[in-house]
């Protein structure tokens, strides 16, 4: 378990904790509402939080908001339509190129749409699908799915560039957000380009907690990262992890 200094607390007082689940994967309790972003590993069978698992005990009579950020399969399991009989209340909300389920929210770059009792904003990832701003149980969560900075060594320069300045347009798209929380992939492929998206975004926007994400299961990545130089202003604010199932306490 990670604890931090100053707990983000939801608007009725209860300390908010995030369980990473695997890959850009992670379990958001507010006290209230439970935000559940990009799960698809579902495996060990049997499995719980601990795990990185959803189970029926983890949903429970819970107000749950399931999000799908884009149709990559590490990134969307069609297993979490089973969890309708588990939770209190569901909710899903589903990036534009994912297949339409009855009764949930299809969203697309641009749009704000209310859900229950959350506010949802979609920006456009440069990639795939959309990144999500969520403001719900009284803290501001933003999940940017496969937005990123990505700038490929073995790719030119103009495709570089392309990445970076579409990325930069969307980030900016979020000055003034007080985010609580946000979830940005460092991805190791990069190389020594890994850092750009998180930093960029740091700098720009900013978050109370900001956790790596979209790491390969390369759990060193977050230590580089705590111990980069550019990461210095703000490497108070990482949260690092080395586990599936890890409980963060924001």
């Amino acid at each position: 378990m990670v604890e931090l200094e100053g707990h983000t607390r939801s608007k009725g007082g209860h300390a908010v904790r995030a369980v990473y689940l695997a890959h850009s994967g992670f379990f958001v309790d507010t006290g209230g509402p439970v935000l559940i972003f990009d799960y698809y590993k579902d495996t060990p069978r049997g499995g719980a939080l601990a795990d990185g698992v959803v189970n029926a005990s983890a949903l429970e009579g819970r107000d749950v908001y399931v999000f799908v950020s884009h149709i990559h399969h590490d990134h969307f399991n069609p297993v979490v339509f089973q969890w309708e009989t588990w939770a209190g209340r569901i909710h899903y909300i589903l990036s534009h190129d994912v297949p339409m389920r009855a009764g949930a929210l299809r969203i697309r770059p641009g749009e704000t749409r209310m859900v229950g009792d959350a506010q949802i904003r979609a920006l456009c990832s440069n990639d795939e699908g959309v990144a999500f701003l969520v403001k719900c149980g009284g803290i501001c969560v933003f999940h940017a799915g496969d937005l990123n900075w990505w700038h490929w060594n073995g790719e030119g320069k103009a495709y570089n560039d392309d990445m970076g300045r579409r990325y930069r347009e969307q980030i900016d798209l979020l000055q003034g957000e007080q985010i609580d929380m946000a979830f940005i992939p460092v991805d190791p492929r990069l190389e020594d380009k890994y850092i750009l998206g998180i930093d960029y975004f740091m700098r720009r926007v900013g978050a109370r907690h900001v956790i790596p994400m979209h790491l390969w299961d390369d759990y060193a990545l977050c230590r580089n990262l705590v111990n980069d130089p550019a990461a210095a202003s703000y490497r108070d604010r990482i949260v690092p992890y080395t586990h599936r199932g890890q409980t963060l306490e924001l």
